[in-house]
């Protein structure tokens, strides 16, 4: 393993280490991020404490992570089969 439980790639730390990266890449990675977190880790707290250990003044990096914490806290609703399973 490259990084630790919590950024299994290092994608969010490398992310921050690139100069001149865009808001656009960086929503890339974070969503490479997203689909390899382990399933039994909370994205809200995992998101946070990235965003705690890595936060840098300016960086892109910061307002997707910002993003994904408040689309996390969002309820969400589910719709089509998923909905109807119950």
């Amino acid at each position: 393993m490259k990084g630790d439980i919590y950024d299994p790639k290092a994608l969010i730390r490398e992310a921050y280490n690139i100069e001149g990266i865009t808001a656009s890449e960086c929503r890339s990675i974070f969503l490479d991020w997203a689909l390899s977190l382990p399933d039994e880790l909370d994205q809200t707290e995992t998101i946070a404490l990235l965003l705690d250990r890595h936060k840098s003044e300016g960086h892109p990096m910061n307002d997707v992570l910002q993003e994904g914490l408040a689309t996390m806290e969002q309820p969400r609703r589910r719709g089509g089969w998923q909905a109807r399973r119950n």
